[in-house]
């Protein structure tokens, strides 16, 4: 029953609308989905937004809520400043019309605010052209908002509700209805007109509306961007109509901006269109005058007022001139193309200006660009007169001279210099400066203790007289600083001799040289530095000083200066650093060994004291006492700077090694160190001592800094050879002694292999001889026998012989024999005459012998052989094969045969040799075979 009873009040006012001519385009009753209508929504933040409600169809929970179809917003549990937005469709109208809502403010005490805007053009937002904030209503009330935006414009309405912090409620809207004939309560505006002014001038907006008028109803100017301008209400015409006027203030520069009226009433509000506010600028030339001519009295100018900035039409022109030092000015008018200035002072600059005027109140406007001359001048009378020095100082020099006006320079324009130069070393330096006052200068950025010239010059544009010239000498100063690239120092362990260049500029006669020196930081962190510290003076002509008494390894800052009679120059500091020195160690040599076995000995080690740098590291070096001393590294030094440690020592045949390394802050104190204890120490064997050598031993410490190293040494002790134990070898040799009796044995075990296979083969073939062997009993045989020809003579000989030739072409064989007796092929030639067989040759190849050759044999006894001595000839064939050997001997004598005294004769001579031996007689026959 609600619901029929709503939709019949719905149909008849919408009859009543037709009737009374109301147009529906843009309106909405909400029966249906707003969409229909063509209104969107804008959703605001945290669902904090317009939604349709129907309670016809789905009643409310909350009592608050009103009855009927409408757009709600649920203003509850919102945070403050929330704004959801209801959007109209876009409308255009021909004339003023109005625009009427229904709107319900529900809750217990601020659902919040309700604002209306008109959007105009797709412009900004602005203000709300209406809003009902703070309050309930009882039930739904009714607005009307009148409408003076005509087509071709468009706009469009705002429905903004806006949160309020810690309040609940509801707003609503219904019933939206366009219409097409200005509303009947709320006033309405006539068309707003366009504001002419110019810059700078006042712009009165009248606003005329019609319909009733309230005291309490607001009336104001809105900008376009939203702003608002409060209005006065000037004049009421009578009960339907009235009239507003409101001053723009913001006219300082040229500018288009649109403004429109805003009524706000207890039944509606009212808005016009926008106007044009159009501010004109004044005009203004571009360019200065023209300057025609110049007299001493006179000016001849061209306005050009062609080019100009700002608005026309130009109505009048005028001239300003002035004195560029005056204040007053005239204005002239200018009925012609050019203009003549007259009765002008001579030699006085002016400033001329063209003024512009256009129609309306403040069209004048300001002047253009000033055009600046001046009018001429005549020569100077004479140049500055009584000119002297009044002020004499180290680098400047004040002059004084006589005033001189007007009937002197006859101009006011003219320009003073002063003209100066003085001797710079080798070169004449002139100079000048304009003088600005009119009786005296002051000369500033001379040199000290210098000759310089003056005169003084008088100018105008037409003229120029010069002054009489002085000679004045500036005063001594104190000196420039000591030259810091000239400092050197050359640093030693405890003194530093420094030098040094006098400053550039001596300003003066130099006098003396204060050296002041402090230590600033060591490299010894244990050095006290307190009193490293002093001053020096020295006399000009002394440029060097030597500093003794310094620490080792400081740093020293030394700063310099002179002075002459006018005191001390600026200081100059350098900083140069001593070297650092060896440690100081305390002498241990007359100590007595804590304890001293063959192979160990026990020393006292005691810290080294630190001279400019930190204690890097401490060394046990153990020297062997031999009895040709070897020289020490470092110059003699006594130390040892080269760390050999013990497996080194023999490969390089060092009579000393490094047997331990220890760190500083493992010797803190006085602590007891074993030489020769079999252990190591930061990689460096501490060997057991050999009891059969003497020894020294040695401690040492290093210290390093900066990339010096030096090292102070001291000898502990000396520990002397064993005389119990004299077989006892060093650990290291006794490895090696096993290494060679092994050898040895190996080589003994091969030779008697070696003589067994001879033995055997000589036993198998007699006739075979060791071609060593055979050597040696050949020599053997030519000395038994030129002892026997001696004595017995030619007989003796004659027998052998037919001996000989009997048996010669019996029994032949081949033979190739290597060193050790063996019998081989022999790919080489040659014939053999004994008496040229001399020591190796006859090793270097393989050889072959011929039964004619071969002398007989003679059995002497059992124990001695002799050999007649043979007559051979030698060919050698290096590069071709070895042809048969042929060796005969008689029938029914006895052959020669090895014996062992001759074999251990022959080894014994090998051995006696430079490096030759079996090995090498065999190896060499085997080559050459």
């Amino acid at each position: 029953m609600h619901r029929a009873a709503r939709l019949l009040v719905t149909i008849i006012l919408q009859l009543f609308a037709v009737a009374g001519g109301e147009g529906f385009s843009g309106g909405c009753t909400f029966d249906e989905h707003y969409s229909s209508c063509g209104y969107s929504i804008a959703l605001g933040t945290n669902g904090f937004t317009w939604e349709q409600v129907n309670t016809w169809e789905r009643p409310p929970l909350d009592t608050a809520v009103p009855t009927g179809s409408f757009m709600l917003v649920n203003s509850s549990g919102a945070a403050s400043g929330q704004k959801a937005h209801l959007l109209l469709p876009v409308l255009k109208e021909n004339d003023t019309h109005c625009i009427d809502f229904h709107y319900h403010l529900s809750g217990r005490t601020n659902p919040g605010t309700l604002n209306v805007y008109v959007k105009v053009n797709g412009g900004p937002q602005g203000n709300p052209a209406w809003n009902v904030s703070g309050v309930v209503t009882e039930g739904w009330v009714r607005a009307e908002l009148a409408i003076s935006t005509f087509w071709p414009n468009f706009y469009q309405i705002i429905f903004e509700a806006v949160s309020v912090k810690d309040h609940s409620g509801y707003i609503a809207v219904d019933e939206v209805r366009v219409l097409a004939h200005p509303c009947r309560n709320a006033p309405h505006f006539l068309r707003l007109q366009n504001v002419e002014v110019n810059v700078g001038q006042n712009a009165t907006f009248q606003c005329i509306a019609g319909g009733k008028w309230s005291q309490h109803d607001k009336l104001w100017l809105q900008q376009w961007n939203g702003r608002d301008t409060a209005l006065m209400v000037t004049r009421v015409v009578n009960h339907r109509r009235f009239s507003a006027t409101v001053s723009v203030g913001d006219t300082s520069q040229r500018s288009i901006s649109k403004y429109r009226c805003v009524l706000r009433s207890a039944v509606g509000s009212g808005v016009s269109n926008y106007a044009e506010l159009i501010v004109k600028e004044p005009p203004t030339p571009i360019a200065p005058p023209e300057l025609l001519a110049v007299g001493a009295t006179y000016l001849w100018i061209k306005p050009n007022a062609n080019s100009i900035i700002g608005d026309g039409p130009i109505t009048l022109k005028e001239v300003e001139y002035r004195t560029t030092s005056g204040a007053g000015a005239e204005t002239h008018v200018m009925d012609a193309a050019t203009y003549k200035l007259w009765h002008l002072d001579p030699d006085v600059e002016y400033e001329i200006r063209v003024l512009l005027t256009r129609p309306g109140e403040g069209g004048t406007g300001p002047p253009g660009p000033p055009l600046t001359t001046r009018t001429k001048c005549a020569d100077p009378v004479h140049g500055p007169q009584n000119v002297e020095v009044v002020d004499i100082r180290a680098r400047q020099l004040t002059l004084q001279w006589d005033p001189f006006g007007y009937a002197v320079t006859r101009c006011h324009s003219y320009n003073l210099t002063l003209h100066y130069s003085f001797q710079l070393e080798q070169q004449r330096v002139q100079a000048e400066e304009l003088v600005l006052t009119s009786t005296h200068y002051t000369l500033r950025g001379l040199r000290p203790y210098t000759a310089v010239r003056l005169r003084l010059s008088l100018c105008n544009p037409e003229g120029r007289m010069e002054s009489g010239e002085l000679v004045a000498n500036t005063e001594e100063d104190v000196p420039g600083p000591i030259p810091l690239e000239s400092i050197q120092g050359g640093p030693f362990e405890e003194k530093i001799y420094l030098q040094w260049r006098p400053p550039n500029e001596t300003n003066g006669v130099i006098s003396l040289y204060e050296i002041s020196y402090k230590a600033v930081g060591s490299l010894d962190p244990n050095a006290d530095l307190s009193n490293q510290k002093g001053r020096i003076f020295k006399l000009r002509n002394e440029t060097h000083h030597l500093l003794v008494g310094l620490y080792p390894g400081s740093t020293y800052s030394f700063t310099i200066r002179a002075s002459t009679s006018k005191g001390f120059g600026p200081p100059v500091t350098a900083r140069i650093a001593t070297k650092i020195s060896a440690p100081s160690m305390a002498d241990s040599e007359a100590e007595v060994p804590l304890n001293e076995t063959e192979t160990t000995i026990t020393v006292w080690l005691k810290p080294a004291q630190s001279r400019g740098a930190p204690i890097s590291v401490y060394q046990v070096v153990v020297k062997e006492v031999r009895a040709q001393r070897s020289r020490r590294a470092a110059g003699g030094s006594g130390c040892f700077p080269v760390p050999v440690g013990y497996r080194n020592a023999s490969a390089l045949d060092s009579a000393h090694y490094f047997a331990a390394e220890i760190k500083p802050a493992q010797l803190t104190a006085t602590l007891p160190f074993t030489v020769g204890d079999n252990r190591t120490y930061n990689g460096l064997w501490n060997a057991p001592l050999s009891p059969v050598k003497s020894y020294g031993i040695y401690f040492q410490a290093l210290s390093t800094a900066e990339g010096e190293t030096k090292i102070s040494c001291v000898r502990l002790v000396t520990k002397g050879a064993s005389t119990q134990n004299t077989n006892a070898v060093e650990p290291e040799k006794q490895g090696d002694g096993s290494v060679q009796m092994a050898g040895v044995i190996a080589g003994m075990l091969m030779f008697i292999i070696i003589l067994l296979g001879a033995m055997m083969t000589i036993k198998r073939r007699r006739n075979v001889y060791s071609y060593s062997y055979y050597l040696k009993l050949a020599k053997k045989q030519k000395e038994t026998q030129s002892g026997s020809q001696r004595e017995m003579g030619p007989v003796a000989s004659e027998k052998s012989s037919s001996k000989l030739s009997s048996t010669r072409n019996e029994d032949t064989f081949s033979s190739c024999q290597d060193v050790n007796g063996f019998s081989t092929s022999s790919p080489c030639s040659f014939s053999v005459q004994s008496k040229n067989l001399q020591g190796k040759s006859l090793l270097n190849s393989c050889y072959s012998v011929s039964s004619d050759t071969v002398p007989s044999t003679t059995l002497l006894d059992s124990s001695h052989m002799e050999l007649n001595p043979p007559t051979l000839t030698i060919q050698t064939h290096p590069y071709r094969s070895c042809e048969p050997l042929e060796l005969a001997y008689p029938r029914g004598q006895l052959q020669p045969a090895i014996r062992v005294a001759d074999l251990l004769q022959h080894i014994t001579q090998m051995k006696r040799g430079q490096g030759y031996g079996f090995k090498e007689e065999y190896e060499v026959s085997a080559l050459s075979c």
